[in-house]
């Protein structure tokens, strides 16, 4: 995807502000070469306030900034900065990480019993050249119905916590993901398809 730009690339220094082990994992497929510098941006938006896309945008905004004022002063100063935030979508509401078992129990429940599919948006702020690019990418995953037995138990493997909508495509949820409109990747918590694309487009800008 990035060739012929990824040597270009990889003379660049280029941080992923996450801490997230499955997008450095999506990202690293690339074999394109990156620092991993979680932020400690403190995620407290008001979902209220904000669309579905503005919200993930701003908070991805919010993690790239915090790891830009860390760095800006460094002797070499990075030359990329990635900030991705994800969250999942269901009938209105927001669902980010459980934060507990139940939390996770009514979230799985809410996600699989009605047959209408979910929405995962992810938004990503670029720092290059002094600018910020943002994006954000939504794709549609639609579930099996579960019973109360197979939630629990889906709940007590320990695979929910951490993800937002507390599932996981990747892991045990695929035996209850039927198919999904869009980016797999996106799920899972990088959209890399349109990433690639928009630095090819930025390093190729004049």
């Amino acid at each position: 995807m990035f060739e012929p730009l990824l040597s270009q690339l990889n003379d660049m220094r280029i941080i992923l502000a996450s801490s997230s082990k499955v997008r450095q994992t999506i990202l690293a497929s690339t074999k394109l070469k990156f620092e991993v510098v979680p932020s400690n941006y403190e995620e407290n938006l008001d979902p209220k306030e904000h669309t579905f896309s503005d919200f993930v945008e701003k908070t991805a905004m919010g993690k790239l900034n915090d790891v830009y004022e860390r760095f800006k002063n460094d002797s070499r100063k990075p030359d990329i900065i990635i900030g991705v935030d994800t969250m999942v979508t269901f009938n209105g509401r927001m669902y980010g990480k459980p934060k507990d078992k139940n939390d996770a129990i009514r979230t799985i429940t809410n996600l699989t019993q009605s047959g209408m599919p979910n929405m995962v948006y992810t938004g990503v702020a670029i720092w290059y050249k002094d600018n910020i690019y943002k994006f954000t990418e939504v794709t549609t995953v639609h579930m099996h119905k579960l019973t109360k037995e197979e939630i629990i138990s889906y709940v007590d493997s320990g695979e929910p916590f951490g993800k937002a909508g507390s599932y996981g495509i990747q892991g045990i949820a695929s035996t209850f993901v039927k198919r999904i409109e869009g980016d797999c990747n996106n799920v899972i918590g990088l959209p890399l398809h349109t990433l690639t694309y928009k630095l090819k487009e930025l390093i190729n800008q004049k």
